[in-house]
């Protein structure tokens, strides 16, 4: 009897596109290089099927073998760089933080939504910014990021509950963490009334996130959100309320003027 994997593979038009991109997700979530027969495990193939997989993938510059097994290529990166630059507003998101007198310091981030999580797709570091934060092409869940609760405040509760379902746990990232539905409705009602959403140490330790969202510049582009990440330490009230009132300031300067958020 066939499987239901089996039954998904006859139906896929185009079976070596769809086995290639899952090669390159597990790679992307993996810590380390896999080796071909690791590869050919988590695909369920043969090696030798798995193989002439990563050999088209890496001429094509988007995999490449060490001598401890299969990596993404740098092909990858471009094409990471090239997905965000597609968007105007990205592309004017560094001149407009470094124009601020408040962003101009900080380590500001743009994140997109991408089903439950935040993806993160650029930043800018200040004079005086962390070097840390979340790396470029990595993501936190919505719930509990700054960025994301911003994008989450965009829609309405029901939205929200049919996103993520109406029994979803969080992960505890921190003691701090909310892990509940009515934990994070409440952190969006609050982020809608103050205008900037807030991370008190629930994704990072130490770290305190303030965000805003921004509209897609065109009709198809997805809605981004610009966020600041500040040491605990140094996260007193007002120096939140600055960054909050700077990011709104810059989420005005990228919204397409003809759009209907800018008429209102």
């Amino acid at each position: 009897m066939a499987s239901e994997d089996d039954a998904r593979e006859a139906r896929d038009p185009a079976p070596a596109v769809s086995r290639s991109i899952r090669l390159l997700g597990i790679l992307a979530e993996a810590e380390r290089p896999r080796t071909l027969t690791e590869l050919a495990v988590d695909l369920g193939l043969a090696k030798s099927s798995t193989a002439n997989l990563c050999l088209a993938l890496e001429a094509g510059g988007m995999i490449e073998r060490t001598a401890l097994g299969y990596r993404l290529g740098i092909r990858t990166a471009e094409l990471g760089g090239a997905y965000a630059a597609q968007f105007n507003q990205i592309r004017e998101f560094y001149s407009v933080c470094e124009k601020s007198p408040t962003l101009s310091a900080e380590l500001v981030q743009v994140a997109v939504l991408d089903g439950a999580d935040a993806l993160y797709l650029a930043r800018y570091e200040g004079s005086r910014s962390l070097r840390l934060g979340t790396p470029l092409g990595s993501r936190l869940p919505a719930a509990l990021s700054a960025t994301g609760r911003a994008l989450l405040a965009t829609m309405s509760d029901a939205e929200v509950v049919a996103l993520i379902g109406a029994d979803a746990v969080f992960p505890a990232l921190t003691e701090r963490s909310t892990t509940t539905v009515a934990g994070l409705l409440e952190a969006l009602a609050t982020a809608r009334r103050r205008g900037w959403a807030l991370d008190a140490e629930e994704s990072f330790r130490g770290i305190v996130g303030v965000a805003v969202s921004l509209d897609g510049w065109a009709p198809s582009d997805p809605p981004l959100a610009l966020g600041v990440a500040i040491r605990a330490m140094d996260a007193d009230y007002g120096r939140i309320e600055r960054v909050g009132q700077a990011l709104r300031d810059a989420a005005a300067a990228l919204t397409n003027p003809f759009s209907a958020t800018a008429r209102r």
